[in-house]
C-alpha cells in the first residue's frame, strides 16, 4: 500500500512543479515595461543586494517593529524545509543518522511552535485578520499539520499513510494557494534587484 502513495507524493510533486513553471511563465507574459531613463546603477548588484544585505533585518523597515514575528518566520520556514527532506528521506527509503535525525525533529518542533503562533497572532490582531483571507488560514493549518505528522512520523508512529496523503494535499495545493509565494518570492526579489539596481539606488552608498 505505502509504493502506491509514494508514487503519489512523486506525481503530485511533478503536478506541483509543473503547475508553478506555468504560473511563471502567464506572469512574464504580460511582457515586461521599457525603460526609458538612463541606467544610474548596475542590476547584477541590485539583485545581489536583495539576496544578501537586503535581507538582514535592519535593511527592512517593517521588520523593526515585528522582529520577534521575523524570526519566527525564519525558523518556521526553516523547519518546513527540514520536514520536506524528512519526506524525501522516507519517500526514496533513505537512511538517517541518529544526530542528524534528533537535529531535524528538533527544528520541526520549533517550526511547529512557531506556525501557531504566527497562526495565533494573525488571528487575534485585529488588523491581521481583517487583511487575512481564507487561504492565509488554510496554508497555516496544513503546513502545520504536515510539520506535525513528519514529526509523528520520525517516531515510528503508524501514521505513515496519513502521512503521505496529507503530503500530496500539501503539493498540490501549493500552486493554487498562499503557499506558492515558495516559487514568487525569488522572482519578486529578482525583479525589485533589477528595477533599483539600475536605478541605482541598490545597493545604498554611504555618504561621508
Amino acid at each position: 500500500m505505502h509504493i502506491y502513495f509514494k508514487y503519489g507524493i512523486i506525481i503530485s510533486t511533478f503536478i506541483s512543479f509543473i503547475s508553478l513553471t506555468y504560473l511563471i511563465f502567464k506572469a512574464f507574459s504580460f511582457g515586461k515595461k521599457p525603460f526609458y531613463s538612463i541606467p544610474r546603477g548596475n542590476k547584477t548588484k541590485g539583485i545581489l543586494y536583495a539576496f544578501g544585505k537586503g535581507m538582514l533585518p535592519w535593511k527592512k523597515e517593517s521588520i523593526k517593529n515585528h522582529f520577534i514575528s521575523y524570526i519566527a518566520g525564519i525558523f518556521y520556514h526553516f523547519g518546513i524545509f527540514l520536514a520536506l527532506f524528512y519526506l524525501l528521506i522516507v519517500t526514496f527509503n533513505f537512511r538517517f543518522s541518529y544526530i542528524l535525525l534528533s537535529i531535524v525533529r528538533v527544528f520541526i518542533i520549533i517550526g511547529i511552535l512557531c506556525g501557531i503562533g504566527l497562526f495565533i497572532k494573525r488571528l487575534l490582531l485585529p488588523e491581521l485578520r481583517t487583511l487575512s483571507c481564507a487561504d492565509d488560514f488554510f496554508s497555516n493549518i496544513l503546513v502545520d499539520f504536515f510539520l506535525l505528522l513528519s514529526l509523528l512520523d520520525s517516531f515510528a508512529i503508524n501514521i505513515r499513510i496519513f502521512y503521505y496523503l496529507v503530503s500530496i494535499i500539501l503539493f498540490l495545493y501549493i500552486p493554487i494557494g498562499k503557499i506558492r509565494h515558495c516559487f514568487f518570492f525569488f522572482l519578486s526579489r529578482i525583479s525589485f534587484g533589477i528595477f533599483f539596481g539600475r536605478r541605482g539606488v541598490l545597493p545604498r552608498k554611504s555618504f561621508n
